[in-house]
């Protein structure tokens, strides 16, 4: 299951996340994965905050 994270996304960032097995992480479609988690929320904190330092760069 994949949930969009809940920010507009930049030109070049499009963040999602993805589920294996227990664990939840963010990806972008510019190469950037976060850390495995357990919890979907902390993964899609990794992504918000993903995008905002990439809207900040």
């Amino acid at each position: 299951m994949s949930d969009r994270a809940s920010v507009e996304p930049s030109a070049d960032h499009f963040t999602s996340t993805s589920e294996q097995g227990s664990f939840c992480s963010a990806r972008c479609t510019c190469g950037w994965r976060g850390p495995a988690r357990r919890a979907r929320s902390l993964a899609r904190d990794d992504a918000t905050a993903h995008e905002a330092d990439a809207g900040a760069a």
